[in-house]
């Protein structure tokens, strides 16, 4: 009797032992649970706001301060919109945005290849204060260059033009574009350039042939993040552009709150305008995610 009391018990302990040694579910996946619900919670955070510029988009001006609010209008109506295109030239805006952004942008990284290369593989006198002055030009604010930069476009009629636009910006953004691509230069292997050098190649055909392919999702990167910064630029084209052909969709979208108080703004036309502010960036940000990932993976299978 006591030997079979003795051998039940010891497969008891054993399980005993096997369940205490077993990690729980919440220890095992604990982690993940806890990344999950941080991005949930962040794109709540990010999203709400877009989400309610959306909806007063949609909304009757009539029902935009009711009490209590509604978070979707009764009668959704694309009649803001229509407001909106007729307030200010919206047609004009929207395509002097695109030259203003797509100049800058391309003008901006084409031109920081270049220097870029200069400054992480060709040793000069004075390559380190040029670097060193970069760096100091990304901390300027750009009110205390207003005034002189003002002065020499007016000098040179690059006033109330698409390239004087283009030219400011790209000189607001060129900085810190060449710093991010001469960090992407230094990953190049030299190797790679010394045996092209060896074959023949020139310093101009490494450049265009070698290292500008490497760095292409660098680039098309930088493209991507100065659209987004010159697209959603004020001070410059408010300053710097005072007529129609020359305006942008940020002044406009100034414009259509000048002459209202804060409880008497167009707030349903101010958010359509956002809206469709915010659809080309997002578009382009969609696409170039597809890019840099897919010129990443073919460059690590090469």
């Amino acid at each position: 009797m006591t030997t079979k009391l003795a051998s039940t018990s010891q497969p008891q302990s054993k399980r005993t032992e096997q369940s205490a040694a077993k990690p729980s579910w919440l220890r095992h996946h604990g982690g993940t649970l806890t990344v999950y619900i941080s991005f949930v919670i962040f794109a709540f955070v990010i999203g709400l706001p877009f989400y309610y510029i959306f909806v007063s988009s949609i909304t009757p001006r009539t029902e935009l301060f009711t009490l209590p609010p509604s978070y979707w209008p009764s009668t959704p109506t694309t009649e803001n919109y229509f407001n909106m295109s007729d307030s200010v030239p919206f047609a004009i805006y929207f395509r002097n945005s695109l030259i203003f952004a797509l100049g800058s942008s391309g003008l901006s990284v084409a031109l920081s290849a270049l220097a870029a290369y200069a400054l992480a593989r060709i040793r000069f006198p004075g390559s380190n204060l040029i670097y060193m002055a970069l760096i100091l030009s990304v901390a300027l604010p750009q009110i205390a260059v207003l005034v002189p930069m003002f002065q020499t476009f007016q000098a040179f009629r690059l006033i109330n033009t698409h390239l004087g636009l283009i030219l400011l910006m790209s000189s607001l953004i060129l900085p810190f574009t060449i710093l991010t691509l001469v960090s992407f230069i230094h990953q190049v292997p030299a190797e790679i350039e010394e045996a092209a050098l060896i074959d023949g190649a020139t310093t101009l055909q490494v450049l265009f042939r070698v290292v500008l392919p490497i760095i292409r999702p660098a680039m098309f990167t930088m493209f991507v993040i100065n659209f987004i910064i010159s697209w959603n630029e004020l001070l410059y084209p408010l300053v710097f552009a005072s007529r129609t052909d020359t305006k942008t969709l940020s002044v406009g979208l100034l414009e259509l709150a000048s002459d209202a108080s804060t409880y008497t703004r167009p707030w349903d036309m101010m958010s359509a305008m956002s809206v469709v502010m915010i659809i080309p960036v997002l578009l382009l940000v969609l696409f170039g995610q597809r890019m840099i990932i897919s010129g990443l993976a073919r460059g690590a299978i090469k």
